[in-house]
C-alpha cells in the first residue's frame, strides 16, 4: 500500500524522538504494510528484520543512510589500512550536524553501535565496525575563516585541504604531515607534527568545538568546558561526534630548512651506535625542529627538519653527525612552503601495513637494554621499519598540559613500529616479528603509547594511551554517552555500576 506523508512523518518523528515504536507487521514485501501495530522492537533479532523497512519511511534531507545494496556504500566503505576490512550495516552519510543527530538517535532506537570516519586512518580500522553503523564526515568540508587568527574546520577536511588553505594566509596550525590524515581524528589523539615543538600539539590551538553526544544532542563547547579537556587528546570515538573545531592559527614560516642523512647496507651495532648518538644531538635541538631516525631493514635515513633558520647553530653538532653517515645534505632551504611540506605527504592511496606505537621515551637509557633484539628483528625482516621522532620542546609547555587529557607531554620522544606489505604471504611471518619486537619492548618495561598510534594488542591500552587522566575520562564518557552507544574495541568504558 502507499504510505501517506503523514505516516512517514510519525514514524521518522518516533525515531528520532527516541519513543517505543510499534512496527507494522510485513506481508511478502517491505512496502506492504498493515494497518494494525503488532509488538514493540525490543530484541537485536526484531531489529534486524524492520531496519530495511523503517528506512522506507526514515527520509530525511540532513543525512542519508547507505547499505552494502547501495551504489555509494562500496566507496565510502573503504579504509586506509586493507590489513582491517570492516563491513557496517549503515553507513551514515551526514550532511551536516542536524544529520549526525539524526542518526545517532535512529542507532539508539535500533541498538546499532557507532563508529565514527573522517579521514578513515587509523591503524586498527577503528573508525569502522562490523554490523553496526558508520558515522561518515566526509562531507562537512567548510573551511570558515572567523577572523585572521582564527579559522573553522569541517570534521571531513583532511589535512592537504588544510595547508591548501591556511599556507596561502601566511598560516598554520601544528598538525601532521601525512595529506589524507582526518583533523578531527589527528586533533582529538593530540596530534603532532613539524611544527609541534615550536607551537604544541594539534589539541592545544583548539578553542572550540560542535559535538553531538551518544543521546544526540548538539553541544557548543569552549575552552573552558570540561569536555574540551577531554577532546584535547582524550581520544576519538569516545563521547560523540565532532561536527565542526575551531583553532588558533600561527603563522607559517618563511623558510623551511632540512639536513638529511642516509647510511646504507649498515650493521646491526652501527644502526644502534647512530641511534645513540641521534639520541643525544636531538637534545641539543632548539624548539624551531624536528628529528626522525627511521630503519628501514639495514638502511638507515636521519632527517632534522628547521623552521627557524638555525642552521649555524647547530652546524657542529649535525657536521659531526653526518660524518658517521654515507651521505650528509646539511641546510637545504626552501621559501615554498607548500612545495616543501608535500615532500612529506605520504601514500595517499589504501595499503596493507600494520603500524603501532613503539613505546615513548626519555631518552636511549629506556631501551638500552632491549634495542638489540628489536633491531635485529629489522634486519632480519624486511618490511618492517623502526622510527624515533622529536617530541617535547613547547610540547611540554605546563598551561597547554592543564587544558588538556593528552597524558604524556614529559617524553620527548615517540616512536613507531610500521610493516608493509604487498603479497598477502609475507603477512604472517612480519606480523610475527611485529608482535616479538611489541613483547621485548613490553618485557623491558615501556607502557605509555600514544593513542593515535594504537594497537589492538596492548593488553592495558587504558593506562597506556591516558595515563592517570582515564578515571576522569570515564566520568565524561557517562555524562554523554550514557548508553555507550559510540564504540569501537578501545573506546573509553563506561564506569562499572
Amino acid at each position: 500500500m502507499k504510505t501517506t506523508p503523514d505516516r512517514r512523518t510519525f514514524i521518522r518523528n518516533v525515531i528520532l524522538g527516541g519513543f517505543s515504536l510499534y512496527l507494522p507487521a510485513c506481508k511478502n514485501s517491505p512496502k506492504e504494510i498493515k494497518q494494525e501495530p503488532t509488538s514493540a522492537i525490543d530484541t537485536i533479532e526484531n531489529i534486524e528484520k524492520t531496519v530495511e523497512t523503517i528506512d522506507e519511511y526514515f527520509k530525511s534531507e540532513q543525512v542519508v543512510l547507505l547499505r552494502k545494496a547501495d551504489e555509494q556504500y562500496t566507496n565510502l566503505n573503504i579504509g586506509f589500512n586493507k590489513r582491517v576490512p570492516k563491513n557496517p550495516k549503515i553507513i551514515a552519510l551526514c550532511k551536516n550536524v542536524k544529520g549526525i543527530s539524526e542518526a545517532i538517535k535512529y542507532a539508539k532506537f535500533f541498538k546499532l553501535q557507532v563508529c565514527i570516519k573522517s579521514g578513515g586512518h587509523s591503524f586498527e580500522g577503528f573508525s569502522s565496525n562490523d554490523g553496526g553503523m558508520c558515522i561518515n564526515l566526509s562531507l562537512l568540508k567548510d573551511i570558515e575563516w572567523i577572523n585572521e587568527e582564527t579559522v573553522k574546520l569541517g570534521s571531513g577536511v583532511i589535512l592537504k585541504e588544510v595547508y591548501n588553505a591556511l599556507l596561502p594566509k601566511g598560516k598554520i596550525i601544528p598538525s601532521g604531515s601525512c595529506a589524507g590524515v582526518g583533523v578531527a581524528g589527528l586533533t582529538l589523539g593530540g596530534g603532532y607534527g613539524l611544527f609541534s615543538r615550536a607551537y604544541g600539539l594539534t589539541c592545544d590551538s583548539l578553542k572550540e568545538l560542535t559535538m553531538v553526544d551518544g543521546e544526540g544532542n548538539i553541544l557548543s563547547v569552549k575552552s573552558d568546558d570540561e569536555l574540551m579537556w577531554a577532546c584535547r587528546g582524550g581520544g576519538n570515538g569516545n563521547f560523540g561526534v565532532i561536527s565542526d573545531m575551531t583553532f588558533r592559527v600561527h603563522q607559517a614560516p618563511k623558510i623551511f630548512t632540512r639536513h638529511l642523512f642516509k647510511a646504507k647496507n649498515i650493521t646491526q651495532e652501527k644502526a644502534i651506535s647512530l641511534l645513540k648518538d641521534w639520541f643525544n644531538i636531538t637534545a641539543q635541538l632548539p624548539n624551531s625542529c624536528f628529528g626522525a631516525y627511521v630503519l628501514n631493514h639495514n638502511d638507515l635515513t636521519v632527517l632534522v627538519t628547521d623552521i627557524d633558520d638555525k642552521t649555524e647553530e647547530i652546524r657542529t653538532v649535525l657536521e659531526g653527525f653526518g660524518e658517521k653517515m654515507d651521505s650528509a645534505n646539511i641546510g637545504r632551504k626552501e621559501t615554498d612552503i607548500p612545495r616543501a611540506l608535500r615532500r612529506y605527504y605520504g601514500i595517499q592511496t589504501p595499503l596493507f601495513f600494520k603500524n603501532a606505537c613503539a613505546g615513548l621515551y626519555n631518552g636511549f637509557g629506556d631501551i638500552e637494554n632491549c634495542i638489540e633484539s628489536v633491531v635485529e628483528q629489522v634486519f632480519n625482516n624486511r618490511g618492517l621499519i623502526y622510527q624515533v621522532n622529536t617530541l617535547g620542546g613547547n610540547i611540554q609547555n605546563p598551561e597547554f598540559e592543564k587544558a588538556s587529557a593528552y597524558p604524556h607531554r614529559a617524553y620527548p620522544y615517540l616512536s613507531e613500529l610500521q610493516a608493509y606489505y604487498d603479497k598477502p604471504e609475507r603477512k604472517a611471518s612480519l606480523l610475527a616479528a611485529f608482535q616479538e619486537i611489541q613483547e621485548t619492548f613490553t618485557n623491558n618495561g615501556l607502557s605509555a603509547h600514544y593513542r593515535n598510534y594504537p594497537d589492538i594488542n596492548f593488553e592495558n591500552w587504558q593506562s597506556a594511551y591516558y595515563g592517570k587522566n582515564y578515571a576522569r575520562l570515564q566520568k565524561i564518557k557517562g555524562k554523554y554517552d550514557p548508553d555507550n552507544v559510540i564504540w569501537h574495541p578501545q573506546s573509553i568504558r563506561l564506569v562499572s555500576k
